[in-house]
């Protein structure tokens, strides 16, 4: 719904900053001190994983500085294009458990992986595959815990902005969840072909 008071934006850009500190940071860091590999292999060129990776940040920089400007000034929500038919009370309400709901549920995924954690394909260090925990029911429960991400602030705060941000990102995760379960299948062969005709690429 849009917002008119700094309190509820303040509450969406605390979730957004904590987010990123949880799901990007702590996570990568826990990894890195404990093996001593850098988790954060995205690229930085002109293949495939490096435009998505670059694409990926622009989405999460331009959030982030939606959810600041709307703090500083609620008023900018009328510039953004508000989606009208979604500013209800029980989809901002929804929006909430989906962003909770989803933080929770990416963290458990996380923890399942140990020093697996790897954000983009590392075929300099190759991880175990891992089919514990959420992995059970879903190949790429992390993955799928963003896309309820992008859903929940869509419901929140419903604007042009978190509209294509979730357009933008379910196309970037559809292909990047492609690359790297073809890249698990070269690493892991028939173990991961076996994996894949067990559990579900999403649920």
């Amino acid at each position: 719904m849009v917002m008119t008071e700094h309190g509820p934006n303040a509450a969406l850009l605390t979730y957004f900053v904590a987010y990123l500190v949880i799901v990007f940071g702590w996570r990568s860091m826990t990894v890195w001190r404990a093996t001593g590999i850098n988790p954060y292999v995205l690229p930085r060129d002109d293949s495939a994983p490096g435009y998505i990776g670059r694409a990926m940040r622009s989405v999460l920089l331009a959030l982030l500085l939606v959810t600041l400007g709307l703090t500083l000034q609620p008023s900018l929500a009328a510039a953004l294009g508000p989606v009208q038919f979604l500013q209800q009370a029980w989809t901002g309400a929804l929006g909430w458990v989906l962003l909770l709901g989803s933080l929770v549920w990416i963290t458990a995924a996380q923890i399942s992986m140990g020093p697996s954690w790897r954000v983009g394909i590392d075929p300099g260090t190759p991880a175990a595959l891992v089919q514990r925990g959420l992995f059970r029911v879903s190949r790429n429960p992390i993955f799928l815990g963003m896309r309820l991400t992008l859903l929940g602030l869509l419901l929140v705060e419903p604007n042009a902005v978190t509209v294509a941000a979730l357009v933008a990102g379910e196309l970037l995760m559809q292909v990047q969840v492609r690359l790297e379960e073809a890249h698990l299948e070269t690493v892991h062969g028939e173990t991961y072909r076996l994996y894949r005709q067990q559990v579900r690429r999403w649920l």
